[in-house]
């Protein structure tokens, strides 16, 4: 049997597996994924995650309970020769070991790119997991059960304020569920009021929201305006240093979470590769998602897709003529690449990727959204719904459907839950304090 050795447990990824389950014939293939995670997450549902509306574990989908016929081995790959069909694995707990493949599939999906700002490395956070957005949860949901036994003063006014560094769909979504967030926890608290708590969003360029038209974004900077949200346009972090946030405005104050949003980069793990690289870090690919080299030239049995892969996108609409790193196009992908093996398999020729893009939607906090497909765009309650039906489908198992509706449903008829759990980032602390110990 053909060994396939997937790189990647994420979008990409996981549908390729899924699908290839599907569709291989029993002794046709044997295909491994490797993840260092044992679950693939769900991004665009981590603003909702940070801003209690769905539970972390609803926004996952286990790799080993459905990819029940893929081999899973939860560990990084460190190294890939391709020239001898070889890849380093490491896992968490033991010595690395190699393993041999005959066709590989890079699909290592992205982290968050940041720049060399002071402080940004010690204290922002980002939003590319499903850790982050439920540490994001805790740590407002506890800043404000500190900032309610305080007087007004500047420890008071850190612990009220967050920042979000990034004016994409990320920071857009993140900075207006956490706004509405906030709204639900100060009703619960007699001490904080809504003028009391602080939000700020900053961006680089003139504009939020490159996505959809410039009306639209403008609507979107009018309703976060009118929730007591300040937004920073033609701004940088100039510092972050111990919270301290500097602008290059020369505006300056304090925050105790601080959001970086701020653009992604294709995985490191492919510049331990012998695969070509384009200029961007990423893996250079046909449209029919083979791998290729400088020349165009296939590079046999290997293949990538999502956002480690610089895809030619054949619409039109791709910046620099590339499909932009998002879960439209790498869960397509993956199905494409999983047909396209199967055919590589069988004999036959593999079909080039082709996604027209079917507009941008965004959930902008609890029942407001905005949705544009070219000069089309819709506002308000009806774009919020459209946002949560699009996403709760797209979710991946209907298992998963189900529980992320079951959450939607509750919020709706008891309220959304304000409790956070800050303690689990240190759950050994109240055992440690009261722990009896040998004396000296």
């Amino acid at each position: 049997m053909r060994k396939i050795l997937i790189v990647g447990g994420g979008y990409a990824g996981f549908y390729t597996a899924k699908k290839l389950q599907k569709h291989l014939r029993r002794g046709e293939a044997e295909v491994t994924v490797v993840d260092p995670l044992p679950y693939m997450t769900y991004q665009p549902f981590l603003p909702e995650v940070a801003a209690g509306s769905i539970e972390p574990r609803h926004a996952v989908v286990a790799h080993r309970r459905h990819l029940n016929k893929t081999k899973v081995i939860t560990a990084k790959v460190t190294k890939i020769d391709h020239a001898n069909k070889t890849a380093e694995l490491t896992p968490a707990v033991g010595e690395p070991w190699t393993v041999d493949y005959d066709t590989i599939v890079v699909t290592a999906g992205a982290v968050s790119r940041t720049f060399p700002i002071p402080g940004v490395a010690d204290q922002a956070i980002g939003l590319k997991t499903i850790e982050e957005a439920a540490s994001i949860r805790d740590r407002i949901t506890d800043n404000f059960a500190k900032a309610a036994n305080l007087p007004a003063g500047p420890e008071r006014d850190r612990l009220l304020t967050v920042v979000v560094v990034g004016g994409g769909f990320a920071g857009i979504e993140v900075f207006g569920e956490l706004r509405s967030f906030a709204s639900s926890l100060v009703a619960a608290y007699d001490t904080i009021s809504f003028d009391d708590t602080r939000f700020h969003l900053i961006e680089a360029m003139g504009r939020i929201m490159p996505e959809v038209s410039l009306p639209t974004s403008q609507w979107v900077l009018r309703e976060l305006d009118s929730r007591g949200a300040q937004v920073h346009l033609d701004t940088q972090l100039v510092s972050a240093v111990d919270g301290k946030v500097e602008l290059s405005t020369g505006e300056t104050f304090e925050s105790d979470l601080i959001i970086w949003t701020a653009g992604v980069m294709a995985n490191p793990v492919v510049r331990n590769t012998d695969l070509p690289i384009e200029e961007r870090g990423r893996i250079r690919a046909r449209a029919d998602l083979r791998v290729v080299d400088e020349n165009g030239e296939v590079v046999p049995d290997a293949w990538t897709a999502g956002d480690v892969a610089a895809v030619p996108d054949l619409s039109g609409g791709g910046v620099g003529g590339f499909c932009v790193p998002n879960a439209q196009h790498a869960v397509r992908q993956g199905k494409r690449l999983a047909k396209n093996l199967v055919a590589d398999i069988r004999g036959d020729a593999p079909i080039e990727y082709f996604h027209k893009n079917l507009g941008a939607v965004a959930g902008i906090g609890l029942y407001r959204g905005v949705y544009q497909y070219k000069k089309l765009a819709i506002k308000g309650f009806i774009a919020w719904f459209m946002h949560r039906g699009y996403h709760g489908f797209a979710m991946p198992m209907w298992e998963r459907k189900a529980r992320v509706f079951g959450n939607w449903i509750i919020n709706f008829l008891f309220r959304r839950d304000l409790v956070g759990i800050p303690a689990r980032d240190v759950p050994r602390e109240a055992f440690e304090t009261f722990a009896s110990r040998p004396k000296a």
